[in-house]
Parts: structure tokens; C-alpha cells; sequence
């Protein structure tokens, strides 16, 4: 089974967070790291309790009789680079390792369980002054099933990784036990004649299974990269079925829940100094400067991570119910934005409230007067300023509230198509001498 696409969508698991922004060792949010997917030698898990020496994976699988299982273990080892003469602190890189097990047809209903073991090898580097060390590492990866009561061809598959790294003496700090350490721990596990069950949205018979699964420190997701069920990614960090890496990205900034566009901006905007410091970092930080600098400022590069429409649906054509158009059409004004036969009881479009002795309705112009009792600062900005209500509405209590655009946005159409509006209780508005 190939999984190259699946180890894309991996790799940001894997290296999540390895270096923040500003990229420096000097920077205080770079002097704690290796925050996901930590495993740490039973030695250490057993002075720390909030450490743990094992993850452990469970999911629901179907079967036609014998399913056999590929599975990819993957993790960074701990990297330690100091100078001979110690005039330089520590800095910790990665070393990409990964573990293959094929699992064989042992796994149907009852089966009686698999173990594979592992050791990398640790080393030392020598250039120049620098020194870099790895710490021989062990571990394990065991797979059993048990079946899933019912009629159903379906066990639950339970995987388990283990660090047994030994240690001559339990090291006093995480930061001395990082290096014999499995960081960033995942597994890619693809299946043969057998289909996984979604954990988040499976069907009605699995739920039962599905809910008496028990994972520790880590999380499997469907990840197919022909959108079936034969592949899943189990991740210390909690993603939804079929994940995906935008396309946009010029590649990695080691940090997911960042916008590319924001990271990418503030990089360029650091001084020679700090990317010079950067760069002295980590090879990782050094290539992810010079592939900032390198960004073109036409559509391949920067305007390319401004902004993507994704999922745009067509609006209706006139007449038509909302969602049932069959091509794409451009917007129209016309087009009502609210569906009448949502709710019969209200007409946003003909009802009225009155403001200050005068009826207000779709078409009157009123000022915004936003006060500090809703307001926030936002509001504030549009004190004064003159809108066209588009639509009466009334909330869960039956109280009207108004909804307005704007008469002198840059573009009153396309937010009126789009039905986005600025949303003003009656007290907020007064009434303009002139009322269309």
C-alpha cells in the first residue's frame, strides 16, 4: 500500500511545534520544547507521573475473515548538538525514525495478538568543534484484537507503542530524558481486507465499539488517500477524518494553528541579526528563512497565501429554493437571502417596528447611535453613520432587531447577496428625515 500522501499529512504531525517563531534559541518560547506525542523511557514515566512511557491506539475494524496490517511507527530522535569547550548552549535537533511492522493475517475474531520490537541505534557526529549525540533507543509495538459483540465481521484493534529504553540512573529533568525519548509518536496504519471505522461519525451498529475504545495519547482519524477507510492516522494531536495540508503553504513553519500569511510577514520583518541568529539555530530554522526570503510577491508566492475560497456554493436562481441551484450563477441582488418558507409566522422583508414615532421597515434609512451598554469597539467606529435596513427580524424572546447595511460600504451589493449584515437592537437607530 503506497502511504506517501498520508505521510505528507503526517509530517506535520511530526514536526509540530519543533521551533516557533522568531526561529531563535534565544527566544523564551524555544527554551521549552518537544511538547506532542512524548515518550518517555519507563524510568523517567515512573518519576514523572505526568509522563508517559506508552501510547496507546484503539479503533474498530471490519473484516473479511483475515485482515493483515501494515504499520508505520514514526518519531524524531533527540538530537543533542553542544561545542567542544561548552562556550555555546545545548541545542536539540531530530532525527527522523521510522518503524515498519507488517502485521500478518492473524487478526480476525479472537486473534491472539503480535509484537514487534525495535532498537535505533544512538552515535556521535564530529565537525569541527560542534558534537552531535543520539542515545540508543528500544521500544516496542504490540497489536490485539478482540471482536465486536453482534453479527457483525468487525474487532476492536487495540495497538500499543512502548519505549523500554533503559537508563543507567532516572534522569532528574525532562530535559535530560528528552534524549532517550520517542518524540512526536504517530502511527500510520493502512489494512487488507479490512475497512476502519470512523471514530468520530461511525454508523449506528459500531457506536457501542466504538465508544468503549480507550486511546491514550494519541488519536486515529481516517487519512485513505483515495478517501476510502483502509488508512488511519493516529496523531497526538486530535484531527478530523481525512486531513489535509493546504495547498497554499510554501512549506513548513512548524506551528498549525498559525496562518501562513501572518508567520510569513513577520519572519520577512525580523532584522539581518535575528535571521542571522536564526539561521545559527537549526538547519530546519536556517532553510525555512531562506525559503521566506525566496517567496515572489506575484500569485505563486505571497498573494497566493492571502486568502482561498474554498466550497463556494452557487446562489439560486430567482424563484428557486436556496441550495437547489444546479450551476454555478453570478450573485443577484434580487435574490432574496432569507427563505419564506423557513417561517411563515415573520416577513423580515414587509414587517415594521416603530422608532421614534416613525415606522421603520426594509428601505429606511436610519443612523447608528450604538451606546456602551451593547457596544463594543467596533461599534463605536460607527457612531453617526447613515445604513438602509434590509430586513425586521425578532430573537428567541420576540424582540425586533434590525438588520442594516451600510450606504456608503465599497461594495453594498455583494454584502446584501451574501446577506451579511450589521445587526442593531431599535434603540441603537434613529430614523433619518428621509426614508426610500
Amino acid at each position: 500500500m503506497n502511504l506517501d500522501s498520508v505521510r505528507r499529512i503526517a509530517d506535520a504531525v511530526l514536526y509540530e511545534g519543533y521551533i516557533l517563531y522568531p526561529y531563535r534559541a534565544s527566544a523564551q518560547k524555544n527554551r521549552s520544547r518537544w511538547q506532542f506525542g512524548v515518550v518517555m523511557s519507563p524510568g523517567y514515566a515512573a518519576a514523572d507521573p505526568s509522563e508517559s512511557a506508552v501510547t496507546q491506539t484503539e479503533c474498530v475494524l471490519e473484516h473479511s475473515g483475515q485482515p493483515s496490517l501494515q504499520i508505520v511507527l514514526r518519531f524524531l530522535q533527540v538530537q543533542r548538538r553542544s561545542v567542544v569547550d561548552d562556550t555555546e548552549p545545548s541545542w536539540d535537533e531530530a532525527v527522523e525514525t521510522e518503524v515498519t511492522a507488517d502485521v500478518p493475517a492473524l487478526l480476525g475474531e479472537g486473534g491472539e495478538g503480535w509484537v514487534r520490537e525495535f532498537v535505533i541505534p544512538g552515535g556521535e557526529d564530529r565537525a569541527g568543534d560542534v558534537i552531535r549525540r543520539r542515545q540508543q533507543l528500544a521500544g516496542a509495538v504490540s497489536v490485539r484484537t478482540s471482536p465486536v459483540p453482534g453479527p457483525w465481521r468487525a474487532v476492536r484493534l487495540t495497538i500499543r507503542v512502548e519505549n523500554r529504553t533503559e537508563s543507567a540512573t532516572t534522569p532528574e529533568s525532562r530535559d535530560q530524558a528528552l534524549p532517550t525519548a520517542l518524540v512526536a509518536a504517530h502511527l500510520i496504519v493502512g489494512a487488507a481486507d479490512g475497512e476502519f471505522i470512523s471514530m468520530t461519525d461511525p454508523p449506528q451498529w459500531a457506536k457501542p465499539a466504538v465508544d468503549s475504545c480507550q486511546n491514550v495519547g494519541a488519536w486515529p482519524v481516517l487519512a485513505d488517500p483515495d478517501g476510502g477507510r483502509r488508512v488511519i492516522l493516529s496523531a497526538p494531536i486530535i484531527l478530523y477524518d481525512n486531513p489535509e495540508l493546504a495547498p497554499e503553504s510554501p512549506g513548513e513553519l512548524y506551528d498549525g494553528t498559525e496562518i501562513d500569511e501572518i508567520l510569513t510577514l513577520r519572519t520577512l520583518a525580523l532584522s539581518d541579526a535575528e535571521k542571522a541568529e536564526a539561521r545559527a539555530t537549526d538547519p530546519r530554522a536556517a532553510a525555512l528563512i531562506d525559503r521566506v526570503e525566496s517567496l515572489s510577491l506575484d500569485e505563486a508566492g505571497m498573494q497566493r497565501l492571502h486568502g482561498t475560497i474554498r466550497g463556494l456554493r452557487p446562489a439560486a436562481a430567482a424563484g428557486e429554493p436556496r441550495g437547489a441551484a444546479s450551476t454555478p450563477v453570478d450573485f443577484d441582488p434580487a435574490v432574496p437571502w432569507w427563505d419564506p418558507e423557513a417561517d411563515a409566522s415573520v416577513s423580515p422583508d414587509t414587517d415594521s417596528v416603530t422608532i421614534a414615532g416613525q415606522q421603520v421597515a426594509r428601505g429606511s434609512l436610519v443612523r447608528l447611535r450604538p451606546g456602551a451598554r451593547r457596544a463594543d469597539a467596533q461599534d463605536m467606529f460607527l457612531i453617526g453613520r447613515t445604513a438602509e435596513v434590509q430586513a425586521v427580524l425578532t430573537d428567541v424572546e420576540d424582540k425586533p432587531y434590525l438588520a442594516v447595511s451600510l450606504i456608503d460600504n465599497p461594495d453594498p451589493e455583494l454584502s446584501i447577496a451574501h446577506g451579511r449584515f450589521l445587526y442593531f437592537m431599535p434603540d441603537e437607530v434613529e430614523p433619518c428625515e428621509a426614508t426610500s
